[in-house]
């Protein structure tokens, strides 16, 4: 199998990293591109794969094409490879509110689609991808591009219409998150905390407990209510987070979130 990368920026970079380290297949059988020179040498040097001299030249030594552009820049990068894809190829689009029917449109109907959704976290190792694919793609197919997405996390299949909410509460989650941590960093700071030491105790809560959640299973509710002792001081934290609409607000930026997803 060979691979393509369109894109070496940050998910981009993050994936082809995943790729390499776990075996996917050889460096010598990936190929990537950049419009940013820096990105595409990077890459080269970082991770001793071929690099191309434009996009076609991706599409012409690829079985499975990784489409990595942001957004805005999708559409004239497809029209200016429009006439090189090949209808065996296998092609995954990681472009936030590009649906599958746009993507066929500009790709090609009749081509192997597969749509998904990643995080930041994948840049560590650590990412949850949302996976959906059109009625081209193969179950044989699919999994290759799961082993391919995995590399860097998780990569779990969803349907279509569920996407949207996968940017909500995934894609563009890190960034609820890491306000989050800085919000609480901010407070331990006020109580006498020194920086370095707030910013490692708040993000260390939020790994492990999310990590306890995965892990045992538990519902969130559940483990919330294990940590809150009658009368005691989680609870008077609780009930501040409830008078201040804490779970309405996260649900309304989440709203906000799939709404603007729904526009690009």
């Amino acid at each position: 199998m060979r691979i393509g990368i369109i894109g070496l920026g940050n998910m981009g970079g993050a994936i082809l990293g995943g790729i390499v380290s776990k075996g996917i297949v050889s460096k010598e059988n990936i190929i990537g591109f950049d419009v940013n020179d820096n990105m595409k040498n990077k890459a080269s040097e970082k991770y001793g794969i071929k690099t191309a001299s434009d996009n076609k030249e991706v599409l012409a030594n690829s079985d499975v094409v990784l489409l990595a552009v942001k957004p805005q820049f999708m559409g004239s990068m497809l029209a200016d490879i429009k006439d090189s894809w090949n209808n065996d190829t296998l092609v995954i689009s990681i472009a936030a509110g590009k649906t599958i029917a746009w993507l066929e449109e500009n790709i090609g109907s009749d081509k192997k689609i597969v749509r998904c959704m990643p995080n930041t976290p994948a840049l560590i190792g650590e990412g949850c991808t949302g996976v959906c694919a059109n009625k081209n793609v193969s179950e044989e197919d699919k999994k290759t591009a799961i082993s391919i997405l995995s590399a860097c996390g998780k990569a779990i299949e969803v349907t279509e219409s569920q996407m949207d909410a996968v940017v909500g509460i995934s894609g563009s989650a890190p960034a609820y998150v890491f306000m989050f941590i800085e919000a609480m960093a901010d407070a331990g700071v006020a109580a006498g905390l020194t920086r370095d030491k707030a910013y490692e105790f708040a993000a260390s809560a939020v790994k492990g407990s999310a990590a306890l959640m995965l892990e045992t299973g538990k519902h969130p509710g559940e483990l919330k209510d294990m940590v809150c002792s009658p009368a005691g001081t989680t609870i008077a934290a609780v009930q501040v987070l409830e008078e201040g609409g804490f779970r309405g607000v996260v649900m309304d930026a989440v709203e906000a979130c799939v709404e603007r997803n729904r526009e690009l």
